[in-house]
């Protein structure tokens, strides 16, 4: 059971990813973590990416080098980057799909926000996208791929409190829309999935209590906040032979968050 009582679901699908190399970054934790897993489970070879070795080898265990490599990489750093999809060149002899998550959040009014917290979620949450784009663009021309970028609702419209991350995500969006369009011809897809509040340990602080969610929940039509692993059949789906005539999509995984105005659940 999850933090919340609900049980893990294991993948009721089964996606034709097998013997395909797959990038996913802030592949340590939440979100990332579920996403690789669900890549290693349906056969994929998986680069695992992000900041700190240990949780990444917490990710990759029980699969051993054959199928599953960790990389430490800062995706804010181009240089890193460009080794992370070199090494996974190098390691399983190309790119299929990239999974772009690794991302931060640092709320508060845009005056309260020292420089530095404008340009790292800036840096990571879309430099990081731009770098990865770059570094391995020729690899899934070669293979005709896939990029998966997992951006948020916060993206499609604003918030209070949240105005530097809310602008990361409108440009991670747009971003994807518009290589879709520039890379169509030459076979290779963009999509969003845009996740709405999750628990992970990016959001540990706003959801301490029980109590703290219901805010959450009275905003969302399944009525409850999203879990890592909700995000994780999407992703392959979009990376599936299945999704070869979507790109440019941005997918909400949201428990029916996007289709409310706003008012409140009486």
């Amino acid at each position: 059971m999850n933090e919340h009582g609900r049980a893990h679901v294991e993948l009721s699908n089964r996606y034709a990813v097998e013997n395909k190399t797959v990038i996913v970054t802030g592949a340590g934790s939440g979100m990332g973590r579920e996403i690789a897993r669900g890549f290693l489970t349906n056969g994929a070879n998986v680069v695992v990416a992000g900041r700190r070795p240990e949780p990444l080898e917490e990710t990759m265990a029980g699969y051993g080098p054959e199928r599953a490599l960790a990389l430490s990489t800062d995706v804010a750093d181009r240089a890193s980057v460009h080794s992370l999809v070199a090494r996974t060149v190098e390691t399983f002899g190309g790119v299929d799909v990239i999974v772009s998550n690794a991302a931060i959040y640092i709320g508060g009014q845009l005056t309260d926000l020292g420089e530095d917290d404008w340009k790292s979620q800036f840096q990571i949450n879309v430099d990081g996208l731009y770098h990865l784009v770059t570094a391995a663009s020729e690899h899934l021309v070669a293979s005709r791929g896939n990029v998966i970028a997992v951006s948020s609702v916060s993206g499609l419209a604003g918030d209070w409190g949240q105005s530097a991350y809310n602008a990361t995500k409108h440009a991670v969006n747009g971003l994807v829309r518009s290589l879709a369009l520039d890379y169509g011809d030459r076979g290779v897809r963009f999509n969003v999935v845009a996740p709405a509040f999750t628990t992970t340990d990016m959001t540990h602080d706003a959801w301490a209590g029980d109590a703290d969610l219901a805010p959450v929940r009275n905003r969302i039509a399944l009525g409850r906040p999203g879990s890592p692993d909700d995000v994780v059949g999407p992703v392959l789906f979009l990376a599936s032979p299945d999704a070869g005539y979507i790109t440019g999509s941005v997918l909400t995984v949201d428990g029916g968050t996007n289709a409310s105005t706003g008012q409140a659940n009486a």
